[in-house]
């Protein structure tokens, strides 16, 4: 068996967040998960629909692993990624790290790890791995998921080969700090003013507030675009607030992280854009929770009224943005 020595082992609400975590403390730097979101910038919105899916997709966060790569720029690390399309290659990348000492972040599909129970394809699954003997891996991932686990070395073969929306081929990643990284404090103003350009000024309606506005339109139509409403919309509810979101389509995480910065600059653009998405929070759990019941009982009207605290939300959200984004360092 061959382990990295020291690992803190500790299992977030998110799993890119989560991954990071484990190797930046293993490099000696300590934030807590809604800072590692912040200053990844890792909050946006995006309604995905296209002919060959089930059903339509709200997503909370940028693309996975460009968190990732906004954390390292921010905090100038040294982020060395690598990807192949052979398997064995992709596991002597791996093997490098860990026998050299240092914990790797892997990007694959969780369908298939051992540890499992919901088997639906992510294929923008992101866990830290940090040991291996003959039969299993040793990973970290989220707190729902078990924190340090293990899967089988033939499970995570395959999960890391899966192809599909959101994949990676074979990636793999390492974080390197330098002797004198700066300050998160000094890119706490950096990353939110980007974070909310992008949310501001999107370049589909799919995303950002013209995504949450738009979804609040099509939201009132999901019966007509599915077969299976009594999976399809508590599925779509379970995924907002259970599945690595931190609840609240991850604006709980952007909440606390904004809370923390009010600590540390004392800003009033700050305080106005902590209060406003402490509000948009409890909204987005109040749309999960009318989707779930809409699905459960068939009533159209409940998503009608989700479409509305959508259209809300869509204002809260820019309004929280507008004030966010004229900050100053």
């Amino acid at each position: 068996m061959t382990m990295v020595m020291d690992i803190d082992a500790l299992g977030m609400q998110h799993c890119e967040t989560t991954a990071l975590g484990v190797l930046l403390r293993h490099r000696g730097i300590d934030l807590s998960e809604p800072m590692l979101f912040g200053l990844g910038s890792g909050l946006s919105f995006v309604y995905w629909d296209g002919k060959n899916m089930d059903f339509p997709f709200l997503g909370g966060r940028v693309k996975p692993f460009d968190l990732t790569r906004n954390l390292a720029d921010r905090l100038e690390l040294e982020l060395l990624v690598q990807e192949t399309t052979s398997p064995r290659k992709a596991w002597d990348n791996v093997v490098a790290s860990v026998d050299a000492g240092h914990p790797v972040g892997l990007q694959l599909d969780s369908y298939h790890l051992d540890y499992f129970d919901s088997k639906v394809h992510f294929g923008g699954h992101v866990v830290a791995m940090y040991g291996y003997d003959d039969r299993n891996a040793y990973l970290v991932d989220t707190e729902q998921q078990g924190g340090a686990v293990s899967t089988s070395l033939v499970s995570l073969a395959r999960a890391r080969a899966a192809r599909g929306p959101m994949t990676a081929r074979h990636r793999s990643f390492t974080l390197a700090a330098p002797r004198n990284p700066p300050s998160p404090q000094e890119q706490v103003v950096p990353a939110i003013t980007v974070c909310a350009d992008a949310f501001l000024h999107p370049p589909i309606a799919n995303l950002g507030h013209r995504g949450i506005e738009k979804a609040g339109k099509l939201v009132r139509t999901w019966f007509q675009r599915t077969d299976a409403p009594q999976r399809d919309l508590p599925r779509t509810a379970l995924l907002m607030e259970k599945a690595g979101t931190g609840g609240a389509l991850f604006r709980n995480l952007y909440r606390d992280f904004l809370a923390e910065c009010t600590d540390l600059l004392g800003s009033s653009r700050l305080r106005t854009g902590h209060t406003l998405y402490t509000e948009a929070a409890t909204l987005w759990t109040e749309v999960a929770a009318l989707i779930k019941k809409a699905g459960e009982s068939g009533e159209t009207p409940l998503l009608v009224q989700a479409g509305a605290v959508l259209g809300d939300l869509s204002r809260i959200e820019r309004e929280a943005m507008q004030a966010l984004s004229r900050l100053e360092a």
